[in-house]
């Protein structure tokens, strides 16, 4: 297939091709149980990754490709799937989950890199509509995913998604493991949303106090908390998070505590103790640590391609 369709890697969309049958195996099981489910990729490239999803059961396949020379082939792999799978041309941070019409998704990608955490936080943003997520992602931000308070890897994507989610790093992968070899490791990373946030917070609060204590972590959070309040004492006593902490000291439940203060001692009145509802305004900064990387595609089949319908 890749040498009819001519798919050699294009590196300007950041492919490196994952092609080994027993990895892209041992991926799916890492997803769990997929019988009956409905599957979202991203960056399905030659198929190979989509095939492993198929064949462990999944109900339904929504594979969303940019590259139409990928699209080309997956449209020949789709009158195979026996009507289970759709291919969406289109970019995948131009989707919205709840045009794909699936209640709730299971994500299985291995994702272009430069837009990985932004895709991941997109989806967060609509936690309720995801099962699980079962993610390749560059081994550094995979590290930070999973990171635990005290690491030099624990930052606000560390408190973000693990506020949100359960993470767990599930295997390693060589550079040598794709075609081409890009110049960094891999990580498949699994995450399961909690019923619940880990403790209660307004996510607009959360984000704001993690972009100051961690846009200077290396100072104490009464001097980085400075930029986010006049008086950073009186924030970090009602939150009772000592002042002489660092940023990457806290836990997750006590960044939560220093957004609810925030929030509070702001007007915000009472917080909510769910997963957040606030949009993100022009004063907020985003959550990204990705540090851009290259894409990677692995393969997909469709039942039928839909030009960016997303």
């Amino acid at each position: 297939m890749l040498a009819r369709f001519q798919l050699r890697a294009d590196r300007r969309l950041g492919q490196h091709f994952l092609l080994d049958p027993q990895l892209l195996a041992k991926i799916a099981r890492a997803a769990g149980d997929l019988r009956g489910r409905t599957v979202l990729e991203v960056g399905p490239g030659p198929g190979g990754l989509t095939r492993a999803v198929l064949a462990a059961d999944a109900a339904r396949v929504i594979a969303i490709e940019r590259d139409p020379r990928c699209v080309a082939a997956l449209r020949e792999l789709a009158d195979l799937a026996g009507g289970r799978l759709e291919v969406i041309e289109a970019d995948a941070l131009r989707c919205d989950l709840a045009g794909l019409g699936a209640d709730r998704v299971v994500v299985v990608a291995n994702l272009p890199y430069n837009i990985g955490t932004a895709l991941l936080l997109r989806w967060l943003d609509q936690i309720e509509r995801l099962e699980t997520l079962t993610l390749m992602f560059q081994r550094e931000v995979a590290e930070r995913l999973a990171a635990a308070p005290g690491t030099g890897t624990y930052g606000r994507l560390s408190v973000i998604v693990q506020w949100l989610c359960e993470v767990q790093i599930v295997m390693h992968l060589p550079a040598r493991a794709f075609v081409p070899p890009p110049q960094v490791a891999s990580s498949v990373v699994h995450l399961r949303p909690r019923p619940r946030p880990l403790a209660p917070a307004d996510k607009p609060a959360l984000e704001r106090v993690l972009a100051a204590a961690f846009g200077q972590r290396r100072k104490m959070l009464r001097a980085s908390l400075k930029s986010l309040t006049a008086d950073p004492a009186r924030l970090l006593d009602v939150a009772g998070v000592p002042a002489t902490a660092r940023a990457e000291d806290i836990d997750v439940v006590g960044f939560c505590r220093l957004a609810q203060s925030y929030r509070t001692l702001a007007g915000g009145g009472a917080v909510i103790g769910s997963h957040g509802t606030g949009r993100r305004t022009r004063s907020d900064p985003p959550v990204d640590e990705s540090g851009g990387v290259p894409r990677r595609g692995s393969g997909a089949p469709g039942r039928r391609s839909r030009r960016n319908r997303c």
